[in-house]
């Protein structure tokens, strides 16, 4: 994050980091999200600098214009970036321009007349009940070589992430103190908690990892390690996916995150209720979670081309 110093001018450097710091501290935001919207005016930062020929200040920030934006945009657009990435960094502009109007920082009238991106119409992928079941083991990869204790945490992970419909950094900052009780009490998105129930099948598997963890873990911090004992890091979760991608024969939508859609999926389809399926996720809204029902009508059109004679 000090890396705005390179980019802006004093000025709007420090800016820049008391908007980071009031995201952090008010707003309560994830480390990852973080990093991503100061990656976000960063980018911005740079292209202004090469723009104006010299970093922006916050004079030049305040006089910016309509075309001065959209030759950011239309820059990202030929460096390769998609319209979500696009409308995400549109996002975050608009978040440091509120904040600096709010603080009376400077203002700037001509980033509110852009229009977001069209986004495409995104319906989640889930796995099949077997495929879900398959990654949750983590057994595919199991070699004489491979230390018992870290397939014990690999499958505990995955079988949180599915069993439980946890996002990644859910299950990452778990505590043997919450891991002890159930319902779990997550703490998810934009600070907000919700209950959730852990099946048998997750409890044995945190538990198994637990007896077979080979570091002193404290009752209230991470549980899952990494091989030199500091917590386990997200993208060893996400190339662990990838080599079961591999193993296993599934597509390249096999994420993490897909097991938490199949959670909801498999829930949906076995006649859950939406609402119920929205309070264990922890979405805000329902219309968030109706994406789901779209999930499931496309498999039952897709189930019943195949099955019918006259499809």
């Amino acid at each position: 994050m000090s890396g705005f110093a390179l980019t802006f001018a004093p000025d709007a450097a420090a800016a820049a980091q008391r908007w980071l710091a009031a995201l952090k501290s008010e707003r309560r935001m994830a480390p990852l999200t973080l990093e991503a919207y100061a990656r976000d005016l960063g980018q911005f930062a740079g292209f202004m600098a090469d723009h104006l020929g010299e970093p922006p200040s916050i004079a030049d920030l305040e006089t910016l214009t309509l075309s001065d934006f959209r030759a950011f945009l239309a820059r990202r657009r030929v460096q390769g970036a998609e319209s979500r990435t696009l409308a995400r960094q549109l996002s975050s502009l608009r978040s440091f321009y509120r904040f600096a109007e709010r603080n009376a920082l400077f203002r700037n009238a001509a980033l509110a007349a852009i229009r977001s991106p069209k986004l495409p119409h995104a319906v989640p992928k889930p796995l099949s009940v077997a495929a879900a079941a398959e990654v949750a083991k983590a057994g595919a990869l199991a070699t004489d070589e491979t230390p018992k204790w870290v397939l014990a945490r690999d499958s505990a992970v995955l079988t949180l992430l599915y069993a439980c419909g946890l996002r990644i950094s859910e299950a990452l900052s778990l505590t043997p103190e919450q891991a002890g009780t159930s319902p779990l009490v997550i703490t998810g998105k934009g600070n907000k908690t919700r209950i959730v129930p852990v099946l048998p099948a997750a409890q044995e598997a945190v538990a198994t990892y637990l007896d077979l963890c080979p570091f002193a873990l404290h009752q209230n911090q991470p549980m899952f390690r990494g091989v030199k004992g500091g917590p386990l890091n997200a993208r060893l979760i996400q190339l662990l996916i990838e080599r079961l991608r591999g193993a296993l024969g599934l597509p390249d939508t096999a994420t993490p995150h897909a097991l938490r859609h199949s959670f909801a999926t498999h829930l949906l389809s076995n006649g859950a209720d939406l609402r119920v399926i929205q309070e264990l996720l922890g979405h805000a809204s329902l219309s968030t979670t109706q994406v789901y029902t779209e999930v499931n009508r496309t498999h039952l059109l897709a189930q019943y081309r195949k099955a019918h004679p006259r499809a």
